[in-house]
């Protein structure tokens, strides 16, 4: 899959692995504070301990959230995203659990002149290589070749 091409030279089913991240104690932490989820099953180690996960987990929106950061989206192409659909989470991913994106264009369809949405199936594996989640992911994706810098500047 090649990220910077203009929506209409995209097609349908062009598949994607994105590199991996491995998920933190501090990235749960961190989720934690900022959401003010502080559920204990991510943030009490005895407490989760006795619940059916017997450890902490990652909050599903944190793997949700890397799953979308993992994906290498142009930023010129990429305008938005959209909409966030379908979503199952599947597995625990547990602290110190590596994960990494597998997807594919699921969707194309032209929004406007400048722009179509386009449909990403997404896949969150597991460095078992079990699913942990998965998701449609709409973006609103830049039609065209991409203004030059004279033309941006004429422009302003």
């Amino acid at each position: 899959m090649t990220w910077s091409l203009p929506f209409e030279e995209l097609a349908q089913g062009a598949a994607f692995t994105t590199r991996a991240r491995t998920v933190t104690e501090a990235d749960v932490a961190s989720f934690a504070a900022l959401t003010w989820d502080a559920h204990p099953q991510h943030t009490d180690a005895e407490w989760s301990a006795q619940s059916p996960f017997g450890e902490r987990i990652a909050h599903g929106m944190l793997v949700l959230s890397f799953a979308v950061g993992l994906i290498p989206f142009d930023p010129e192409r990429v305008m938005a995203l959209r909409r966030i659909r379908d979503v199952v989470f599947r597995r625990p991913v547990a602290l110190g659990d590596t994960i990494h994106v597998e997807g594919s264009i699921d969707g194309l369809r032209p929004a406007t002149d400048e722009a179509g949405i386009v449909t990403i199936a997404v896949d969150v594996l597991r460095q078992d290589g079990q699913r942990a989640c998965a998701a449609k992911v709409d973006v609103l994706w830049r039609a065209g070749a991409l203004p030059t810098a004279t033309q941006a500047e004429e422009a302003s």
